[in-house]
């Protein structure tokens, strides 16, 4: 997405929050309904393990059984709308679970976490490893709440994996995306549209959704996030307010976000709005908007990152990257800024037939410094490899060290004199290089995207620079780029998609 895109109309905040507290005010989901009775939740005895190909016989105490998915094979077991106190998603035999509406864990507790909201509730959702979990429509999304928590921690064996009801019933194809509305977590960090100065306030809601977010804890916790497959969602609510695969606004450092995939989004992988929230190991593939997109003042790092983009090409300024905050309109001085921290990223742009494309895009407020990474797009390609797109963010220092980009074009025409000043300024750079990426191995599956992203001769050739001397929470490596060789497997067994018979 490009600039700034941060619902704060409070008319259309309120009249949000009004449909939100009305039960019948949600959208029922596509298909919703269509699984036959159910009694609710089931009682406290385990189940009996069923036969594989055999749904359990009903759902866990705190779910409503919804019937059967996949062919009759699943029992579904619906979350609840508002979730509060503590809530497990258990692991069981023959069991998926739904996400039905507006899902949302805990109230807003407010700014403060010394002074929450009264009558505000948390919720703690915790979701075992090898759970699935999925929701119908564009309406149906997991919303954490400022003040609340989501653990949802998987294993490289046995990932956690958010979907669509299409993909559970074997309905979706490569080209499948926007089946349903992703995940938000809203938090207490620090963001563009907030005064930090006492009485702190802040006026944002999240893209998509009627959730305030922001604050002044920058280390606030929102939960852990690790071994995630998040795939076939985002949703446009109305045009320029979308949901994405996986939103975080105002989320803090305490949030830890590991090992995570976003696969085919119709818009954004990733978008942080704000915060503080740190980043590592993060697979974005197919997004059919930007892989990461940056807003409102994210003051954070991420290490360790792959992004290839959805082909063919497009006429759209989607990029690999695309980092903003605060608008022109406000004085450069009294902007709250983005310092994105970019670690070892390789990112694999769409085989553009227009050159307003680019694989990584810097627009306004934003002060980023990018090391030891890998711009690259695919033969053919018109995609410029990076674009500044705001003089004010050329000049305030965007840094650039031991990047590596190869583009039939190093930067966008339009802004080939910004860019080419800033990367050129920067320390071991190369602008015009050739790329020996190779892909993961043969006989990938997803024949519609760009799967090339070990590192070859030419890349290993760079030096790097030694990350933890730039942001604490980088790790050193010998290497630039996300993946170093054929035997550096982080990203294997836990994604979908990406070797032969790991399909999405």
């Amino acid at each position: 997405m490009t600039g700034i895109r941060l619902t704060t109309l409070l008319a259309l905040s309120a009249s949000a929050l009004t449909l939100a507290a009305c039960g019948a005010a949600e959208v029922a989901s596509p298909g919703e309904g269509d699984f036959g009775g159910g009694s609710g939740g089931g009682g406290t005895t385990p189940p009996t393990t069923p036969p594989p190909g055999t749904p359990a016989a009903d759902c866990p105490a705190g779910f409503a059984n919804v019937g059967t998915v996949a062919g009759g094979t699943l029992r579904a077991c619906q979350l609840p709308q508002q979730i509060t106190g503590a809530l497990t998603v258990p692991l069981r035999a023959g069991t998926v679970y739904s996400i039905n509406g507006r899902t949302a864990v805990g109230t807003d507790m407010g700014v403060d976490p010394a002074a929450p909201i009264a009558g505000s509730a948390q919720g703690i959702l915790t979701i075992e490893a090898g759970v699935r979990l999925f929701a119908s429509g564009g309406s149906d999304y997991l919303l954490v709440n400022r003040g609340s928590q989501l653990f949802a921690e998987g294993t490289a064996a046995s990932p956690i994996i958010f979907t669509s009801r299409q993909n559970i019933d074997g309905a979706t194809t490569i080209d499948s995306q926007g089946q349903w509305g992703g995940i938000v977590l809203a938090g207490r960090a620090p963001q563009a549209n907030c005064q930090l100065t006492a009485p702190v306030t802040c006026t944002g809601t999240v893209e998509g959704t009627s959730a305030f977010y922001g604050g002044n804890t920058p280390a606030d916790n929102s939960g852990r996030l690790r071994y995630v497959q998040i795939k076939f969602s985002g949703f446009e609510i109305s045009t320029g307010n979308e949901l994405q695969g996986l939103t975080m606004a105002g989320v803090g450092s305490g949030t830890t976000v590991e090992f995570i995939q976003v696969h085919n989004s119709s818009d954004d992988g990733i978008e942080i709005f704000g915060g503080n929230v740190n980043l590592r190991r993060i697979v974005i593939t197919g997004a059919d908007d930007d892989g990461f997109d940056t807003d409102t003042g994210w003051r954070g790092g991420a290490q360790f990152g792959i992004v290839t983009q959805r082909a063919p090409g497009s006429t759209s300024r989607s990029a690999g990257f695309e980092f903003s905050a605060a608008p022109t309109s406000v004085p450069l001085a009294s902007r709250y800024v983005s310092r994105p921290q970019i670690a070892n990223w390789t990112l694999v742009g769409r085989n553009s037939p227009s050159d307003a494309h680019t694989v990584a895009h810097f627009d306004s407020g934003t002060d980023a410094t990018i090391i030891n990474s890998v711009f690259t797009s695919v033969a053919g390609s018109l995609a410029g490899c990076m674009a500044i797109n705001d003089a004010d963010t050329a000049t305030s220092g965007v840094t650039f060290r031991s990047v590596f980009m190869s583009c039939t074009l190093p930067y966008r025409p339009a802004n080939a004199v910004l860019s080419a000043a800033a990367f050129t300024a920067g320390t071991n750079n190369t602008a015009n290089g050739t790329s020996t990426l190779t892909a993961p191995a043969a006989g990938t599956t997803l024949t519609n995207q760009v799967l090339t992203f070990i590192n070859g001769a030419n890349e290993n050739a760079v030096t790097p620079v030694a990350a933890a001397t730039v942001y604490p929470f980088f790790q050193n490596t010998t290497y630039i780029g996300a993946v170093q060789n054929a035997a550096d497997t982080w990203w294997q067994g836990w994604t979908c998609g990406l070797t032969a018979g790991a399909t999405c």
